[in-house]
């Protein structure tokens, strides 16, 4: 067996490369995926993964063609996910208002809403609104 000296031993180390890991895709969840299929159902255009910060790499899940509304469908929150933990919450309040200022109409749902059409309801009944206001 050989040995080899401990300052020997730590410039081989450190030298080593480490394979860098890949980022994953985003991983699409139920209440999004469910979403997607109401919406093309109902012939509603739409963006997945919108990026709408021109600074930040903020991205809602959805945004509506020709309107200025975007979607989030917020997961984990029975769980304890990261929206109702105190990070979590206050990034998610930092990015929503930010939209808000841009000038989005941001809807947030569940994916429990999701799945009991509420969240499409909304969202067809914020179009109709945006739409009487044009007329």
């Amino acid at each position: 067996m050989t040995t080899i000296a401990m300052n020997n031993y730590s410039k081989q180390i450190k030298n080593a490369r480490r394979p860098q890991a890949k980022k994953q895709p985003r991983a699409v969840s139920v209440g999004e995926a469910l979403l997607a299929r109401q919406l093309d159902a109902m012939k509603i255009a739409y963006i997945k993964e919108f990026q709408f910060h021109p600074e930040r790499k903020w991205r809602a899940d959805f945004r509506i063609d020709g309107y200025s509304i975007l979607i989030e469908v917020e997961g984990g929150v029975w769980s304890q996910g990261r929206h109702t933990r105190g990070k979590g919450f206050e990034g998610d309040c930092e990015k929503y208002n930010q939209a808000a200022i841009l000038g989005y109409h941001v809807l947030k749902g569940s994916t429990q809403q999701v799945k009991s059409g509420r969240l499409l309801r909304d969202i067809e009944n914020l179009i109709k609104a945006l739409d009487q206001k044009v007329a």
